[in-house]
């Protein structure tokens, strides 16, 4: 199935994972250094590290939010160019997240990353694991904000998925309601959490107990994007 930009132009799927770029890159009014380099690659707008004509942001460069999200509609339309050429069979939603965790870590990285080879064998839980596992610095620390990040991603990749087994889903939801604290209800509880791959229950802790709210587009953001959509 063919997804490109033109599909999205509609999408709730896409605007959410503008929502999720938008929100957790936040705006940089000012372009800013890498943190490891103190210098290039500088970064501008929502995440913007090369204009749409290829030229690289460099240091002093100033934008504003409507041409912020100018250059993030861009991205995210050449990312769903990239993922197309991928036929890797994605549903929508699925195409969505990934252009998110894309432009998260970078094209090159997640080409040649772990959630490529799950997603060419269709192991679509390996592939929620794989991207719950990239929530480090690179000084091998804990991000919180990616943590939440990843939950969101990982929410939208499997929306159409969840919808298809519906019924599996609530399994949890009815033990949570029926929780009494038994002995068997513990045990089975501890089962389970030593069966859990343990970046899939940090997610979880996460989503649990500490939201992050995407921020949602304003009404002249919503034109920028629909305006002239390619």
């Amino acid at each position: 199935m063919a997804l490109g930009a033109t599909m999205y132009q509609y999408s709730p799927a896409l605007l959410e994972s503008l929502l999720i770029i938008k929100t957790f890159e936040g705006f940089s009014e000012k372009a800013y250094a890498h943190p490891d380099t103190n210098g290039a690659p500088f970064t501008i707008g929502y995440g913007t590290q090369f204009y749409p004509d290829g030229s690289p942001v460099k240091q002093g460069q100033y934008v504003t939010k409507i041409k912020a999200l100018e250059y993030l509609k861009h991205e995210v339309e050449l990312i769903a160019r990239q993922l197309e050429e991928l036929n890797l069979g994605l549903d929508e939603s699925q195409t969505a997240a990934l252009i998110s965790f894309a432009h998260s870590v970078g094209w090159d990285t997640f080409l040649y990353s772990n959630v490529i080879d799950s997603l060419e064998e269709e192991d679509y839980s390996e592939t929620v694991q794989d991207i719950s596992c990239w929530i480090f610095d690179n000084d091998h620390k804990v991000v919180g904000g990616l943590i939440d990040r990843r939950r969101h991603e990982v929410k939208l990749f499997l929306r159409e998925q969840d919808e298809l087994h519906s019924t599996s889903k609530d399994i949890l939801l009815k033990a949570f309601r029926e929780y009494s604290g038994s002995r068997g209800q513990i045990d089975a509880i501890r089962q389970l959490q030593d069966a859990i791959n343990p970046y899939a229950l940090s997610v979880f802790a996460n989503e649990y107990n500490n939201h992050t709210e995407l921020v949602e587009f304003s009404d002249k953001e919503l034109q920028t994007i629909y305006q002239d959509w390619k």
